[in-house]
């Protein structure tokens, strides 16, 4: 399951890297450019819902393969456009092959959760994290060597070699026990108890979300122009953010069994709220640069347990509810960012990540699971 994870990871970073490049080939203006990239977000935001119903009927196994498949033959047709309109269509399918991937991963993974009975889901998101980091440096690696289509179309092949590796092995395993919305005693407020406790995890997720989406695209920025950090030093601090959350999500399953995953989404959300209040308002770089840090350690794990337990709750529309709630607040934390920042200052905009990160441990507390022998109690 882990492999499906990497690779989701490594394609949509491969392509990430390639986006001047693209943008080059398509002569795209900053705005043309943006409204073609909301059309990889609404892509998945379209199919999130609709293949959450597909793993119900057809079981998330399939689906995974299907999606990861789907996603690996969009990433090298960017390459292949050369105008915005173009753009934007290969981009729809790009989206659809993102969000569904995501939401079929994660309800086999929530699956895969239940038949081992740990808490395993932030070693999956570890994999996604890791795969992002080797397609980011790979791509920038091959960047001055190769063209962005031969690029785009090796990653392509890679994630169609993995994706059918990795599904043949997938498919023969043990089938796992498709999780279900669970019966709850209460009648016909049981089911509506379940739908606020799945928006609820929603929710969490999206301030986690927030939180990387704003970091991915103004960390950089921050560092430079508010705390007048060389550039070398503006790119290790968003480095050291994104290696601090792979870690965090590597020793995620051992810190769930350890202290209970209510616990764990909520010093984590309340670390990266402290990290980010630090990082916002220090004075020089190198309490900035640790800032960065505890932010990643903090969120590392917020968001696949958030998606698990909405997985528990909900089943694959739980998964698909929560994981499209997630995928808003990484639309909305790099824009909101920036109104704030020139109604007041960045650092200032900053500082609502602290809150979001802080709301998310709170409300991870208030939907934290009633009955004593349940682990994710805490």
């Amino acid at each position: 399951m882990t492999a499906f994870f990497a690779v989701d990871g490594f394609l949509f970073a491969a392509w990430v890297v390639r986006i001047p490049d693209v943008r080059a080939q398509v002569s795209a203006s900053h705005s043309a450019l943006g409204l073609a990239l909301l059309c990889i977000s609404a892509g998945a935001v379209a199919t999130m819902a609709l293949v959450g119903r597909l793993c119900v009927r057809y079981g998330s196994r399939p689906v995974t393969i299907a999606a990861l498949t789907l996603l690996s033959l969009a990433v090298p047709l960017p390459a292949h456009t050369h105008s915005v309109p173009a753009l934007g269509a290969v981009l729809l399918l790009f989206g659809a092959g993102y969000g569904a991937a995501n939401v079929a991963m994660n309800s086999a993974a929530v699956d895969l959760v239940a038949q081992l009975g740990r808490p395993v889901m932030p070693s999956f998101h570890a994999g996604y994290s890791l795969g992002g980091l080797l397609g980011a440096g790979v791509g920038g690696l091959l960047a001055g060597s190769l063209s962005a289509a031969w690029a785009l179309a090796l990653g392509g092949l890679l994630g169609l070699l993995v994706t059918a590796v990795a599904g043949a092995v997938l498919l023969r395993g043990p089938a796992a026990p498709a999780v279900r919305p669970a019966p709850a005693r209460g009648g016909t407020a049981a089911p509506r108890r379940a739908g606020l406790l799945v928006v609820l995890l929603g929710l969490t997720a999206l301030c986690t979300a927030y939180g990387e989406g704003a970091l991915a695209d103004w960390a950089t920025l921050h560092l430079t122009d508010d705390v007048h950090a060389t550039a070398g030093l503006a790119a290790a601090g968003y480095a050291a953010f994104a290696f601090a959350m792979t870690a965090g999500r590597i020793g995620g399953t051992w810190l769930s069994v350890r202290l209970g995953q209510t616990r764990v989404m909520l010093l984590g959300g309340l670390t990266a709220c402290a990290g980010m209040l630090v990082a916002a308002l220090a004075p020089s770089v190198p309490p900035a640069l640790g800032g960065f840090v505890l932010v990643g350690l903090g969120l590392a794990n917020v968001f696949p347990l958030a998606i698990a337990r909405a997985g528990a709750v909900g089943g694959p529309q739980g998964v698909a509810t929560a994981s499209t709630l997630g995928y808003a607040g990484m639309l909305i934390g790099p824009p909101v960012i920036g109104f704030l920042a020139d109604a007041t200052s960045l650092p200032v905009a900053l500082t609502t990540v602290a809150a979001a990160a802080a709301l998310a441990g709170l409300i991870a507390l208030a939907v934290r699971p009633s009955g004593p022998r349940d682990p994710a109690a805490g």
